[in-house]
């Protein structure tokens, strides 16, 4: 039989124009520029349908930590294939690699966590969340506890209860979004929302008070979780002011509202630590997990949940008499083979670690650029960060229109072998856990070098 891709007489990039509609694309743009094809990956590098290599300075999607090629998932994949390629876990029903990825994800976490329910997608995840939280109030009697609060430039994804959640305007423009439940606070980014004569702790001691005075503003009976993610990915890669994180879970703690750690793009190793929560002693009641824990070679993700959430949940379900709730694949086999041999790569080759060292190199080369001309600020930490392009330094204007100096550097990057991603004109840097001294030179270099063509443009 032929292969299907032959049928078409047109060129594979004018078939894509045609027939296929991207995510955070322009469409219309889209069908004048046409799509990047990339037909393999090699380690940090990915190559198009030319043959020229890239550094996938994105990992992906935030999400590649072993590379693009890793022929011992290919292999894990293959083996649950050919063993037992789908089940699902619905009524009393389970398979073997499901089970070890749950008890493998509580015993990550040191106890902190004790159940696990198991989604394709970051975004199905949260959603996933909006509704146990709900469950969770309606088994304690606290009907009207149900508001969940999160930031502006957050993101948490892309369903209508998750987007609603994500403090983006694109996400809701056109869509009818934010459903009403969702609130949001400040976004904790010292450089753009801190005061004149601010300090770091000042700020997050404002922020803290912000949050208290919202629910009491809100009535704490009516306020169910607070949703963050350690560091803020889509919004500009924000990381949190001094001692954020410590006030923010005590407003929490005292009007009794679960706190929410959205760790798709920090966890497994992103930051330097295990995950997030451990780089800024953050404990969640609730943990999302997703994009590396298989480094987007399957779909999946997961929910953990703390002791008091996962028995009021669980014994609920006796109560109602079922949990309501699920995906077809939820807990797929092999996606759970190929997140535990993930797991293994991770662990037996020390990425944690990896990153660790590399995200000081990483941050300690982006941060030489913060006398260029076009850089307002460096941030970052581990092997995720953002380099903030502005029209003035010393006054922090902003280009306008906002983005399109940014574009153009991603634009320069990408010809010189370098995927990025602009987010308005903040440029963002989060390349694959094995990525090594020599290759983080190379990045920051291939960057600087577009960034000073772009300068001698603007």
């Amino acid at each position: 039989m032929n292969n299907p891709i032959d049928a078409f007489p047109t060129s594979t990039r004018n078939r894509d124009i045609s027939y296929h509609l991207h995510p955070y694309t322009n469409a219309v743009k889209h069908k004048e520029v046409g799509p990047l094809i990339i037909e393999r990956g090699e380690g940090i590098y990915v190559y198009d349908e030319n043959g020229k290599r890239y550094i996938e300075g994105m990992a992906g999607l935030w999400s590649v930590a072993v590379g693009f090629n890793e022929a011992r998932l290919v292999e894990a994949a293959t083996r649950q294939m050919q063993k037992l390629p789908f089940y699902h876990t619905f009524t009393h029903k389970a398979n073997n690699p499901s089970i070890a990825l749950a008890e493998k994800l509580v015993q990550l976490t040191d106890g902190a966590m004790s159940g696990v329910f198991f989604t394709n997608s970051g975004s199905e995840a949260n959603d996933t969340v909006i509704k146990m939280v709900w469950y969770y109030n309606n088994a304690l009697g606290r009907t009207d506890k149900k508001k969940i609060i999160a930031r502006k430039r957050a993101y948490h994804g892309v369903t209508v209860a998750s987007a609603s959640l994500t403090g983006l305007a694109p996400n809701h423009k056109g869509f009818d979004l934010p459903l009403p439940q969702m609130k949001h606070v400040t976004t904790p980014h010292f450089y753009r929302e801190g005061r004149p004569g601010e300090t770091e702790e000042e700020f997050a001691s404002r922020l803290a008070a912000e949050l208290d005075a919202f629910i009491q503003q809100e009535g704490p009976e009516t306020v169910a979780a607070f949703i963050g993610e350690p560091v803020m990915g889509a919004g500009g890669v924000l990381v949190p002011p001094a001692t954020y994180w410590e006030k923010i879970q005590a407003v929490c703690r005292k009007h009794d509202v679960l706190l929410v750690a959205d760790e798709v793009i920090t966890g497994f190793g992103r930051l330097g630590t295990l995950f997030g929560s451990h780089k800024f002693n953050i404990q969640p009641d609730i943990m999302v997990l997703s994009k590396q824990l298989t480094s987007s070679y399957m779909p999946l993700a997961a929910i953990l949940m703390n002791e008091q959430v996962h028995k009021t949940i669980t014994e609920y379900t006796g109560e109602l008499g079922v949990f309501g709730h699920g995906y077809t694949t939820s807990g797929n086999p092999v996606s759970t083979a190929v997140a535990l041999e993930n797991i293994r790569i991770i662990e037996e080759r020390g990425l944690v670690e990896n990153a660790a060292r590399m995200g000081e190199l990483l941050q300690s080369s982006l941060g030489a650029l913060r006398d260029h001309p076009l850089v307002g600020e460096v941030r970052g930490t581990g092997l995720i960060a953002a380099v903030e392009l502005v029209a003035d330094k010393a006054s922090r204007q902003p280009f306008d229109p906002l983005g399109r100096v940014g574009a153009m550097v991603a634009e320069h990057a990408q010809a010189r072998g370098l995927i990025l991603r602009n987010i308005q004109d903040s440029m963002a840097f989060c390349p694959p856990l094995i990525i090594n001294e020599e290759q983080v030179g190379e990045l920051v270099s291939t960057f600087t070098a577009a960034l000073n063509e772009v300068a001698a443009k603007v």
